[in-house]
């Protein structure tokens, strides 16, 4: 595939979702849609629009229906979640229905493009993908944190539907249109945020890394652990943050301040510090997942474990720096 394609298709895709944030803006539009106002949980203080899915499901949706048309199921399922989402963003919903169009969506996909491999298989991915869509939502709290996490995500998945031993030029293709559109959002998200991504955004990014994960699989461009090392940061800092407040018996679907992210940015690091912290660790994630993409299981495998045990300690560090930051007499009250 020629490069001016793939730079056409990212660069188009990321003036397109800037431009259509930057009208929603200028019209004033983007606050009437839906509008974050700040609580004792958040990280911001002062309202802010949340219509960041306003510009990135459109590009994403018409991208896979152009460029990567054997995933038109995933765009029509993405639109159906950002349709769902907004609504929720406007004026919320239960908690059961918002969990039942998920479930609906991805068990949907694996039924209707169901990949060689046991039922109980495919039962497991469909659990682990229901929880990348939602934690994708809880991850998305601080400036440039989940558009920087999608436009890095993604580039590393259409890096890998390339340079696999079974190269997908489609899936490549559709990855790097949502990569564009994340840089196109992160034009205006990145700190200080004028516009927050919002659920519609976070919902349909969640679903769509673990759609194009799993198509990659289906279609053996990589194996079944590369979307997971891909978005490791992510999923680590959700799922550990999830097994802490379930083991203190706490509502994990109600909103907190507990997460690494959330931490690193309280404990003085900042908006832009935890964003670029977090940037690096994508990079370097992504690049460990791309050498080993097309070596054996056991060194696939081996950089996996190493990297989980890496994540592990950079979290233990956070926690370390977070208790210190606790004890300081100055900060009692605003812990």
């Amino acid at each position: 595939m020629a490069p001016w394609t793939l730079s056409v298709v990212a660069g188009v895709a990321a003036c397109v979702c800037a431009a259509i944030l930057y009208l929603l803006l200028k019209t004033g539009l983007a606050w009437r849609l839906a509008t974050d106002i700040p609580n004792e949980r958040s990280l911001h203080v002062r309202p802010t629009p949340r219509v960041g899915g306003w510009g990135i499901v459109p590009v994403a949706v018409v991208a896979m229906t152009v460029v990567a048309p054997s995933l038109w199921f995933a765009a029509l399922a993405t639109a159906f979640l950002a349709a769902v989402s907004q609504v929720d963003d406007r004026r919320g919903l239960p908690a059961r229905v918002r969990f039942s169009a998920h479930v609906l969506a991805v068990a949907a996909l694996l039924a209707l493009f169901p990949a060689a491999a046991p039922w109980w298989a495919l039962c497991a991915l469909a659990f682990l993908m229901v929880w990348l869509v939602n934690l994708y939502n809880f991850m998305d709290g601080a400036d440039g944190l989940a558009g920087g996490m999608a436009l890095f995500g993604f580039a590393g998945y259409a890096a890998g539907a390339l340079l696999s031993d079974h190269p997908m030029p489609d899936l490549a293709l559709a990855s790097l249109a949502l990569a564009g559109a994340a840089l196109g959002f992160l034009f205006y998200n990145f700190h200080p945020a004028r516009i927050f991504l919002g659920d519609a955004g976070s919902i349909s990014l969640g679903y769509l890394a673990g759609a194009l994960g799993y198509w990659g699989w289906r279609g053996g461009a990589w194996p079944v652990w590369f979307p997971a090392l891909v978005f490791a940061p992510f999923i680590g800092d959700a799922s550990v943050t999830l097994a802490k407040r379930l083991t203190r018996g706490e509502k994990f679907w109600q909103a907190h301040r507990e997460h690494y992210y959330q931490r690193m940015v309280r404990s003085g690091v900042g908006h832009a510090g935890t964003a670029r912290t977090w940037y690096a660790f994508m990079v370097v994630g992504i690049t460990l997942a791309l050498v080993v993409l097309n070596r054996s299981p056991a060194v696939q495998w081996g950089t996996v474990a190493g990297w989980t045990v890496v994540l592990a300690v950079s979290g233990s560090i956070v926690d370390l720096r977070w208790r210190r930051f606790q004890s300081t007499p100055s900060q009692q009250s605003e812990v």
